[in-house]
């Protein structure tokens, strides 16, 4: 019998038995199945089996929290269960026929725009500062604008455009790449096609409009006439074409001998995707983005758009924890396309800015509770600089009222919002910053919105707080200290584990940080296992650079060596640590991560062990955010997590121990 013998069998059947298991993987702590019917995990039994640390479904995933001994329990599970263990992506692939067609439709979605969001945000504040230097006229009483009285300014605001076009005209190019990535097509195929749908040759699809019908250029066939219009802008219609060009891909590559491949393959599959898009699916995208976008305009614009801004302005926030907030990107983008500016965007930067106002009231609240504050602080910043996550998990929805009460204030200020018509041109930052996006005559309005989102949730939260809150939770007991107590579920080793050399058992447990970047607390990685300390307490990493170091003399004992994204170090006075890079990679499956060391080696402080691409991690939709977690604390007594301040690689201290 293995080390974990009873505990896989009680695993087995608390989880519905072999013929309930479609696929079984597992990464650096858990264990990862698809059920064929979730119904049949009893997940309170799973809860109470000795090496479990949690349960939780995330993506169509049942996980199962291990801890660093997973890999020997996986191995253990799967021989006697008699399944057989799969890649990630196979697990992920068949976790998707768990979730029902509008998650996958969500899903794919966020996986087209997550790598265009960069461009479109950048694209977003060159429009915004443009429209500072040259739409807004602040000189000569209000009839000139900056770029009107400064040859400079002017050049500056003619230059920036060619950003902007590139961005938002070019548009198609990075949807129909972005597909092809997503499917595992030939990406060159979709840059061409894309390409094809904003070329020169084309009249340009924002002038289509303003041009008479006569006047359009056409391809004439003899048989046939094709108006030679061009997609700039246009979502659904690059979409579509996308995807035709995808599966011919696909049929071609199935059906064509290996050898002839070469040259059949993208010959048979670009042409007809090229003629496809421009003849059938081009005008019918372009119809249907059209009509999308004019439903959400008609009904935003119409006597009754205020309701309808009062809703998304209230339910924005829980959408966004549902990840169904990924359509918005679309829409905006079309509405942007039909109608040079959108009306929806503002809205979700109101939101995003009233979550944040409710941390702030939070915040001030607890301003006593140093623990807190560190939570509070960071994501109250993040969220008004336009990123949620830490500020809704972490603050607004454990306490329950702030998140209501920054709904609130969200659905009064869209409300104000829609009732003026305010507009961005593009999407931009979603928060405070959101305001470059505007259109220059809204900037008043959307002032007074923001405010409004500012104030109302800050309000409501503090009255709220005020009574709700216990003198404990705001800091204002005397049990109150400043350094987290290490109370949490962690890992307890056994007797054969790999610990560090007894000659570092003696000194103080100093370690310093294993990334370049900002540490920041424990509870606000946008992960649940980590950040409610299910594998212990710990802190993170936001980095700026790309080598994981060695934070002390140790042994390396655990690596993830088909992925690369993780490994464990044993340390001095029994300590254990976890080093985790960025949150939901193994389903990454190693790509843009190398790793240098292997299971049993002697590293010293500084030593490199893990290098990784960020981009490629971005790019996966996923946050580079990298843990380091304490899964045994041995020996070693009062442990300080030092967070919120920028610590260099190898030289700054985080963590501090008797």
């Amino acid at each position: 019998m293995g080390k974990y013998g009873n505990e896989v069998k009680q695993l087995l059947d608390a989880i519905g038995g072999k013929e309930n298991i479609q696929a079984v993987s597992h990464c650096m702590t858990r264990m990862r199945f698809v059920l064929v019917d979730t119904k049949k995990a009893d997940e309170k039994a799973i809860e109470e089996i000795a090496c479990v640390k949690g349960t939780f479904t995330q993506a169509g995933q049942f996980q199962v929290i291990i801890g660093n001994d997973v890999a020997i329990f996986y191995n253990e599970f799967t021989k006697y269960a008699g399944v057989e263990g799969v890649s990630k992506d196979a697990v992920k692939a068949a976790a998707k026929t768990n979730q029902n067609p509008l998650q996958k439709i969500m899903g794919a979605l966020g996986e087209i725009f997550a790598p265009l969001i960069p461009a479109l945000i950048c694209g977003g504040l060159i429009l915004g500062f443009r429209n500072i230097i040259g739409e807004i006229n602040f000189f000569n009483d209000g009839t000139q604008s900056l770029s009107d009285i400064s040859q400079f300014w002017a050049g500056t605001y003619n230059f920036l455009w060619l950003i902007g076009e590139a961005v938002f005209h070019m548009l198609p190019v990075g949807i129909v790449w972005s597909i092809t990535k997503k499917m595992g097509t030939t990406q060159i195929l979709g840059i061409i096609l894309g390409l094809t749908l904003v070329s020169p040759q084309l009249l340009n699809g924002f002038s289509v409009a303003n041009t008479a019908a006569a006047d359009i250029p056409i391809w004439d066939f003899g048989f046939a006439k094709v108006q030679m219009i061009g997609y700039q802008g246009q979502v659904i219609a690059a979409m579509m074409a996308g995807f035709i060009l995808v599966y011919l891909e696909k049929f071609f590559k199935k059906h064509c001998p290996e050898v002839v491949s070469m040259i059949v393959v993208p010959f048979c599959s670009l042409l007809p995707a090229v003629i496809l898009a421009h003849t059938v699916v081009g005008p019918i995208g372009w119809k249907i983005g059209n009509g999308i976008a004019n439903v959400v305009y008609g009904g935003l614009m119409s006597n009754f758009g205020w309701l309808f801004a009062g809703v998304f302005g209230l339910l924005y926030a829980p959408i966004v924890m549902t990840g169904l907030h990924h359509m918005t990107n679309a829409i905006d983008t079309q509405l942007i396309s039909s109608y040079n500016g959108t009306i929806l965007w503002p809205m979700i930067a109101l939101s995003n800015i009233a979550q944040g106002s409710s941390v702030l009231a939070m915040s001030r609240l607890q301003k006593k509770n140093e623990r807190a504050q560190q939570v509070n602080v960071p994501a109250c910043i993040s969220c008004y600089l336009g990123v949620t996550e830490p500020a809704l998990f972490g603050v607004n929805m454990k306490y329950g009222f702030p998140l209501i009460c920054g709904m609130i204030g969200s659905s009064i200020a869209a409300m104000i919002s829609v009732k003026f018509g305010v507009q961005a041109v593009s999407i931009g930052v979603g928060g405070l910053p959101g305001i470059l996006s505007i259109k220059a005559q809204y900037y008043l309005i959307f002032l007074i919105a923001m405010l409004v989102a500012i104030v109302v949730p800050f309000v409501l939260t503090t009255i709220v707080g005020s009574r709700k809150l216990s003198a404990e939770v705001r800091g204002l007991s005397e049990q109150n200290v400043a350094v987290e107590k290490n109370e949490k579920l962690s890992v307890k080793p056994e007797s054969g584990d790999v610990q560090a050399d007894d000659a570092m058992s003696t000194e103080n447990v100093e370690l310093k940080a294993v990334l370049s970047g900002k540490a920041i607390p424990l509870d606000d990685v946008p992960d649940e296992v980590f950040s409610q300390h299910v594998m212990g307490d710990g802190l993170a990493i936001e980095p700026s650079d790309n080598t994981v170091v060695a934070p002390a003399d140790a042994e390396v004992s655990v690596v993830m060596e088909d992925t690369g994204h993780a490994c464990g170090l044993a340390l001095a006075k029994g300590m254990e640590l976890l080093i985790h890079v960025g949150v939901d990679t193994v389903d990454m499956g190693g790509d843009g991560f190398e790793l240098l060391v292997k299971s049993g080696d002697k590293v010293r402080a500084g030593d490199p062990l893990i290098r990784f691409d960020p981009e490629k991690i971005r790019a996966a939709g996923h946050p580079t955010t990298t843990v380091i977690i304490v899964t045994e604390e041995g020996e070693a007594g009062e442990i300080q997590y030092i967070t919120g301040m920028d610590v260099q690689a190898g030289k700054t201290t985080i963590l501090k121990a008797q």
